[in-house]
């Protein structure tokens, strides 16, 4: 069910009869036709360990499974929506900036501090990056928000990108990511932007950056 933009802070997608997409609690705007909406406490197909990674992320609101034959406006908060259609490749996004999903798509949950260890852990509490992030892979579009806006910045094999962690939107492809520390832990006290840790990408894909630093 592809998502259409109808502006840069609001989306429009079908539901039909024996699909369904789950979206963001909050995030519908309107919709017309016979449409319902519902808890997932599940998380999705993500099943437990989906939810409990969105719950260690701080996300304590569960997605709402979204059915029924009609059309469902999404956004929220009036920050900017930037739609990413998957061709059977893999989509990492922070779990807070998700909005909206086809159902047709798989979903799990990625570890982002797991390739820096006990540190990684550490820097996504002081950064304020979710350590989880939702993995959606397969066929269908995901609509994403930002602040000011997404910037597509493309990753190439022996040319990672650095990216504040806090500016991070998703990512995909075939990408590993690392955080790195750009400051002694002294020097790190009261910082906790990309001046004082740095999120690496590597790989073969893309990574979406927000204009800002501000948290959703």
């Amino acid at each position: 069910m592809p998502f259409h933009k109808i502006n840069g802070k609001m989306v429009e997608a079908p539901v039909q009869p024996g699909q369904r997409m789950f979206s963001q609690r909050g995030a519908m705007l309107g919709y017309r036709g016979e449409v319902s909406f519902t808890p997932n406490l599940t998380g999705g197909q993500g099943g437990v360990m989906s939810m409990i990674g969105r719950r260690v992320a701080n996300e304590d609101t569960p997605l709402m499974t979204v059915e029924g034959r009609g059309t469902v406006l999404f956004g929220h908060g009036g920050h900017h929506v930037h739609v990413v259609d998957l061709v059977g490749d893999t989509l990492c996004v922070e779990a807070d900036r998700l909005l909206a999903f086809d159902g047709t798509l798989q979903q799990s949950t990625l570890f982002m501090g797991s390739q820096g260890g006990v540190m990684g852990i550490v820097r996504g509490q002081v950064t304020g990056q979710g350590l989880f992030t939702t993995r959606l892979s397969g066929h269908g579009s995901v609509a994403v928000m930002a602040h000011g806006g997404v910037f597509e910045l493309p990753i190439t094999p022996g040319q990672p990108v650095h990216v504040d962690p806090q500016a991070y939107v998703a990512h995909r492809g075939e990408v590993t990511n690392r955080l790195s520390s750009a400051l002694g832990w002294r020097d790190m006290i009261g910082r906790g932007s990309g001046e004082a840790f740095q999120l690496e990408l590597s790989g073969q894909g893309t990574v979406y950056v927000q204009a800002s630093e501000e948290k959703l």
